[in-house]
């Protein structure tokens, strides 16, 4: 009976796991797709909230819609009172994909309840983003209602990074017991370390949606054949952008040095900063790629993903340096020998 019940435990663990990585998988594709609606200025394309166009299916001709549609949407479509099948659809797709990423994370709340017997913060912490994907639904209606307002914007940005972090709060304490880890040397200096490079990171990202949306505003006035002067057009906020990356990146080389000196580089910690510190240059060139090549379409969503993966790394990095604090474990940890 020890036995059977000892399986059925390894094989929801394993079920569990399967379906917290493929659902921060997918809350990342989803963060790649909301990227897209942004950089293709299809954030109205469905001017109404949960319908599109009064439709749950969106037409694909204008011939499809009311007369008067101009009339009935024109107030919420931005000033923008053509019909746009491109940019409906983009925008629809958008919100099919976040339906299904809400059913992911409520099939992993489900496959969560066999840990209220062993494990309870992996069931509170899967509920608790359940609800926040229920709340994140309802601040796109308000992101839709306000016309794009920036503020409802940048919370809705926030919130997808809150929800990304419980996510990977979730999985990484179901894994806790696989990954042997090694023990760090001046822990409490590189945690402070990793914690401002993190902190200052999420900055950096709402910096960005700040500069988007100024973009946003150069785009309207100057359109697309003015594309080559939208960079022109953004103002301080794009120079401070701009500036602050070259902050983070030697605080990211800074993090890679320290734990060179602290951690086995054999070890999964410093090979996870390593591939941190490789993800900001290339988000860095993905920046200069925009400011010096006319803002081509593919590096906008690319540079907001690779910022939110930096951001969920520094977060993975700073549970697993702190695993036995936060997951409340054990003899996690080996030790090895370790550069002085």
């Amino acid at each position: 009976m020890t036995s059977l019940r000892h399986t059925n435990s390894d094989t929801n663990n394993r079920l569990f796991q399967k379906l917290a990585l493929l659902t921060v998988v997918v809350v990342y594709v989803l963060i790649i797709i909301g990227g897209i609606v942004r950089s293709t200025g299809s954030g109205m394309g469905c001017p109404d909230w949960p319908k599109c166009f009064g439709s749950w299916v969106p037409p694909t001709e204008v011939s499809e819609l009311p007369a008067n549609y101009q009339e009935i949407f024109g107030a919420k479509l931005k000033g923008e009172v053509e019909f746009n099948v491109v940019k409906t659809w983009t925008e629809y797709l958008n919100r099919l994909f976040g339906v299904f990423t809400g059913l992911l994370i409520f099939a992993t709340l489900l496959a969560s309840i066999p840990f209220l017997k062993r494990d309870r913060p992996i069931f509170y912490m899967s509920l608790l983003a359940f609800l926040l994907v229920g709340f994140q639904g309802w601040l796109g209606a308000k992101v839709v209602s306000s016309e794009l307002a920036p503020v409802m914007v940048t919370l809705h940005m926030l919130l997808a990074i809150v929800i990304v972090f419980v996510l990977i709060y979730t999985m990484a304490r179901s894994y806790v017991g696989d990954v042997q880890l090694v023990e760090i040397k001046k822990k409490t200096f590189i945690n402070k370390w990793l914690i401002w490079t993190l902190i200052l990171s999420l900055v950096q990202v709402l910096l960005g949606t700040q500069v988007r949306e100024v973009m946003d505003v150069a785009i309207k006035e100057l359109g697309e054949a003015g594309r080559n002067q939208w960079i022109e057009h953004l103002g301080v906020k794009f120079y401070i952008h701009r500036s602050y990356s070259i902050l983070l990146f030697g605080l990211h080389v800074g993090l890679l040095y320290w734990l060179r000196k602290a951690a086995s580089q054999s070890g999964i910690i410093y090979k996870l900063t390593l591939a941190l510190l490789v993800m900001v240059i290339i988000e860095i060139a993905t920046g200069i790629i925009m400011a010096y090549w006319s803002v081509p379409a593919f590096a906008q969503p690319l540079h907001l993903t690779l910022a939110t993966i930096a951001l969920g790394l520094q977060f993975v990095l700073l549970l697993l340096i702190n695993a036995e604090v936060v997951f409340n474990k054990r003899q996690l940890f080996t030790t090895e020998n370790i550069n002085a």
